[in-house]
């Protein structure tokens, strides 16, 4: 079963700048989800970047981007690499509108890059649930599959919960 991987960005993708102290995109063409696929031997999922952007910055446009590119692809089981600041309002953007398609959205509270990173944790049980999830939109996150509507990054414990 194929799984399409559409990468938006969000910190799983960041590294630290060492000229800025910040944590940029190093390369809008590349994505660490191809390290992580590789160190997990997943080799089957294909990957398209639609962008790398910080959630922060991500407007209803880029959204409707995103639902687009669910829309016409001809795979029906779909994860979504994202920034966690708002990936609830993406999912609830997308609830309803995904058709006959599994919809997963994950990321990473800290950078793939940093080490000790929650993104390949993330990113392989978004995979798994991309498999076996019936149609609909969900976010995988901390262990945990949560339904669209029911998204909610709780900063104070720096995780998602149900």
């Amino acid at each position: 079963m194929e799984v399409l991987i559409l990468i938006t960005g969000g910190t799983l993708d960041k590294v630290h700048d060492t000229q800025t102290e910040s944590l940029i995109f190093a390369d809008k063409a590349k994505s660490r989800v191809e390290n992580i696929l590789r160190n997990g031997r997943c080799d089957y999922p294909r990957l398209h970047i639609l962008m790398q952007i910080d959630s922060l910055e991500m407007t209803d446009v880029h959204r409707q981007k995103i639902l687009d590119a669910i829309q016409t692809a001809p795979q029906s089981r779909i994860v979504i690499t994202h920034g966690t600041g708002t990936m609830e309002q993406t999912a609830k953007y997308l609830d309803g509108q995904a058709g006959d398609k599994t919809v997963i959205l994950t990321g990473a509270m800290r950078p793939q890059s940093l080490g000790k990173s929650d993104a390949n944790f993330n990113l392989g049980g978004a995979i798994i649930a991309a498999q076996t999830l019936p149609a609909g939109v969900y976010a995988v996150m901390n262990g945990r599959v949560i339904k669209a509507q029911n998204v909610h990054k709780d900063t104070q414990a720096g995780r998602f919960d149900r």
